[in-house]
């Protein structure tokens, strides 16, 4: 009897303290966006979109606004000797230190009873049991009952304000702003950005830069100390690579215009037999597509693989372009199961040129919008290797289906030693970790997303025993399933999530100056173990120290901030993300229509 009791007890007290578990969680939101530091949008309703309703503004706080009303203005600006750009400079960095402090993280709201405000609900919210308006008030971004907490701090925030050199970009001409200048505050897309993180090339708008040619040599000179990107095109001998710079392209399009795209081209006009191409799918390219229906008209044997689900459904709409031409083709689609993607990017010429990388061949891989990576490998030897690859899936044989080769995967090509593995048979995280184990002195990591907790505990390893570590991932994969993003930044590791429209879509590891790692493989479970993928190991000092120059100046160009958080992937501050035409954020709005791109 006793005892019986003591279970009842027991299972009472486990669901009192579930049931506080699910009261507490659900008075938990995320923050999606931080418009100034005492105005943030909340995810009330789960949804990982930023309605407009959902906007909250902190109660019992005042602080810097963009567009400060004229009694704020007043109240200030005599008092503290402040001009309207120390305003914005102000806001600029209040919303830097709420965006550090709340962005995409979980937080306690209070909100206030009987709110009649339409635009933007009161409420208190706290971060960790604190309440974040002490946190604006102590840090000098915000009054509370209009006092500043420290004179002191707010004059240190105000000088460190008027260092910012801020200037409005605006994304659809690429030019640059003074704050005042009424063309650049004409821009729905415009976006607050200081001069030193302009991309390069943007260039001043004459109106509001002509009155005054001293402050216009000053940005020019600020400017040029981005850098410019490396060598974007390497020879190896028999090797070539490609990488795209996407701060260049702020638009996808289907013109056929970069090296890579015409290199394709002329291999497609030059092939005498066949092409053999196996790729996740097509959305046309006119050049493309003539080049190879031309190449059908000449005799070239033509065949296809490609993905599709069990559905009918494909990631690309024109996949029907290739096969109509094509003697033969497959996709997986019969024997696709839940999560399976045929996923790889190669193409065969003649039996004797292998094209591999990381790029889809659509308007945003070849335009140089996304970051790819993209090799052209001149071996028969490889080739063969490509083909038996091929051939498996040709005849229906994908994923888990496929048999591992009894081929040689290791060449050397000149100077160049290379490894080709395929998933999901090779298994390659042993390889890839194994490398990483052994790096002494640096590991850079340009990639779409990890979450591949093997290759992220080896990542980790390496740091500890004190080697340079670096990743930058795409800003979209920052809150994906099974990501080890937060995992390695408590683990000491610096990760950067890039701020541009077009994704970084390479999936790469740089180490030593000796090796990189690339292909369609993302580091992650699926990439190894299911999809139909497949990965270079290059061991050649040319590549390596080229492909570290080129890491190191993308992570010079993304701004120190996007180590504490992520921009979003259509906002303002991903830049070009709102008015490139893309849903960079995959929820079904494109440009001024997404939340993230609208005035607020």
């Amino acid at each position: 009897m006793k005892n019986k009791i003591l279970t009842i007890i027991f299972l009472i007290t486990l669901l009192f303290i579930f049931i506080l578990f699910v009261s507490l969680y659900k008075n938990k939101y995320e923050v999606l966006d931080v418009l100034s530091a005492d105005k943030i949008t909340v995810d009330f309703n789960h949804n990982g979109i930023a309605d407009p309703e959902e906007t909250v503004c902190v109660k019992g706080i005042e602080s810097f606004e963009y567009e400060t009303d004229d009694k704020f203005f007043k109240k200030y600006s005599v008092k503290y000797k402040l001009n309207k750009y120390d305003f914005i400079s102000l806001w600029y960095l209040g919303r830097e230190y709420g965006a550090k402090t709340l962005l995409n993280k979980k937080i306690t709201l209070k909100l206030k009873h009987n709110n009649e405000q339409t635009y933007c609900k009161t409420a208190d919210i706290f971060i960790d049991g604190v309440n974040y308006k002490d946190l604006v008030y102590y840090v000098g971004f915000g009054f509370i009952n209009n006092k500043t907490a420290d004179e002191k701090i707010l004059k240190q925030n105000i000088e460190k304000s008027r260092k910012l050199n801020l200037v409005v970009l605006n994304h659809h001409s690429n030019k640059y702003h003074t704050l005042d200048c009424e063309y650049g505050n004409m821009a729905h897309d415009k976006i607050i950005i200081p001069l030193s993180q302009l991309p390069k090339d943007m260039t001043p708008c004459h109106f509001c830069h002509k009155i005054n040619n001293k402050k216009y040599s000053k940005h020019k000179t600020k400017i040029v100390q981005i850098g410019t990107s490396p060598a974007l095109k390497v020879l190896a001998g028999d090797i070539l690579f490609y990488r795209f710079d996407y701060t260049k392209h702020l638009k996808p399009d289907s013109n056929c215009e970069t090296e890579v795209c015409k290199m394709i081209v002329e291999k497609i006009n030059k092939t005498k037999n066949n092409i053999d191409i196996a790729i996740y799918g097509y959305d046309n390219i006119p050049s493309i597509t003539n080049a190879l229906n031309k190449a059908k008209t000449r005799g070239v044997k033509i065949r296809y693989v490609y993905d599709e689900a069990p559905d009918n459904n494909t990631f690309y709409r024109d996949n029907s372009l290739i096969k109509n031409i094509s003697e033969k083709y497959k996709s997986d689609k019969s024997t696709n199961e839940a999560g399976k993607i045929m996923l790889n990017k190669f193409i065969i010429f003649d039996n004797n040129t292998v094209l591999t990388g990381s790029m889809n061949y659509s308007p945003t891989g070849l335009s140089g919008y996304d970051i790819n990576d993209v090799i052209v490998i001149n071996s028969p030897e490889v080739s063969k290797l490509y083909s038996a690859e091929f051939e498996q899936m040709l005849d229906g044989k994908f994923h888990n289906k496929k048999s591992k080769h009894n081929l040689p995967n290791k060449f050397i090509i000149g100077s160049t030693q290379l490894e080709v593995y395929f998933s999901p048979q090779d298994k390659s995280s042993a390889r890839i970790i194994e490398l990483i184990n052994n790096a002494k002195r640096y590991v850079y990591i340009p990639t779409f997303l990890i979450t591949h907790k093997e290759i992220s505990d080896a990542i980790i390893r390496a740091k500890r025993r004190g080697a340079d570590v670096k990743i930058i991932i795409d800003t979209n994969s920052v809150n994906t399933r099974n990501t080890k993003h937060l995992f390695l930044k408590e683990n000491s590791i610096p990760v950067k999530a890039e701020n541009y429209a077009g994704k970084l879509h390479s999936k790469s590891i740089v180490i030593d100056d000796e090796y990189v790692i690339t292909g369609s493989m993302n580091l992650s479970n699926s990439g190894e173990n299911k999809n139909d993928e497949n990965i270079l190991v290059i061991k050649n000092n040319l590549l390596a120290k080229n492909y570290k120059e080129f890491f190191l100046y993308l992570w010079k160009i993304i701004p120190d901030k996007y180590l504490k958080y992520a921009p979003r992937a259509e906002s303002f501050e991903s830049i070009g993300s709102c008015s490139d035409g893309v849903d960079n954020n995959f929820d079904g709005k494109t440009d001024s229509l997404d939340a993230g791109c609208q005035k607020k």
